[in-house]
């Protein structure tokens, strides 16, 4: 069955959508091996509404979206329309009817059912941090974090952040290349704080492969080959003895599985 991406849009975090979409996804049995759900918080103007237009046309594809703004909603479905591309609208039939019923029209400002919530804010400060400071951007995010995920390539470093950003962890990840020293900010900080991530040669590169065949490359690549693999984990090996940090070996872990023992990890350290 080929594999059909679901694409949450949303002018907020995009959590109400998930929520439902997952509810709905929940009802049958191929959700895991047919669905990919990729979430795309912040839609703001027509420039990340063609973002997700672009996204949606690499591959079969459902857009479900909440957004508030009435101009914003108009556009994306006019442009997902133009391209034939299964939508729903969550959240616009529902106001349409609650302002015929209420005579009243809506704020439309998005977000309004977390303005008060406190614990709301520490997930999007946590979530903004996790994009600003990914994949190593601005080591000067370095004493801002409360985790620090270090590793080689495709060991879920990315997802994993943000994740954890979801439990309103601020986490910031390094990917360790040897032809690119890592920031020299990385062997002051506290060792605790930091979680080496580590993979089995085999797995690694059988994800790597995955990964040039779904980008369309011959899957003999020098980045999915063993000898080139085999360089990058001692590498791994000589910056994580470096610094001392504790290391987890995710291979063959999902990343909720991961996620739980991160936060057991950094718990425990900070006892």
């Amino acid at each position: 069955m080929e594999e059909i991406r679901i694409i949450i849009a949303s002018d907020s975090v995009g959590e109400t959508a998930e929520l439902v979409t997952k509810a709905c996804t929940s009802q049958y049995k191929t959700e895991g091996n047919a669905l990919d759900i990729v979430r795309l918080p912040y839609i703001e103007n027509e420039s990340n509404i063609n973002e997700v237009v672009s996204l949606a046309l690499e591959q079969k594809s459902i857009v479900v979206y909440t957004l508030v703004k009435p101009e914003m909603r108009f556009y994306l479905k006019e442009k997902l329309e133009e391209n034939n591309i299964e939508n729903v609208d969550i959240m616009g039939p529902l106001m349409s009817i609650l302002s015929n019923e209420l005579n009243e029209a809506p704020l439309n400002e998005p977000g309004n059912i977390h303005k008060l919530d406190e614990d709301y804010f520490k997930k999007i400060e946590a979530i903004e941090f996790a994009v600003k400071y990914d994949d190593g951007r601005d080591p000067r995010g370095l004493p801002k974090a409360d985790i620090i995920l270090i590793g080689v390539s495709r060991t879920s470093k990315t997802p994993l952040s943000q994740y954890l950003a979801h439990k309103r962890y601020k986490v910031m990840n390094v990917p360790l290349v040897p032809e690119v020293a890592p920031p020299e900010g990385l062997f002051e900080i506290d060792p605790k704080k930091c979680i080496a991530l580590k993979i089995n040669q085999k797995n690694l590169n059988a994800i790597r492969r995955a990964r040039l065949i779904q980008l369309g490359l011959s899957d003999d690549a020098n980045y999915a080959k063993d000898d080139r693999i085999e360089e990058e984990l001692r590498y791994f090996e000589e910056i994580v003895g470096k610094i001392g940090c504790p290391v987890l070996d995710v291979s063959d872990k999902a990343i909720e599985e991961t996620a739980n023992d991160i936060i057991k990890i950094i718990t425990q350290q900070n006892r």
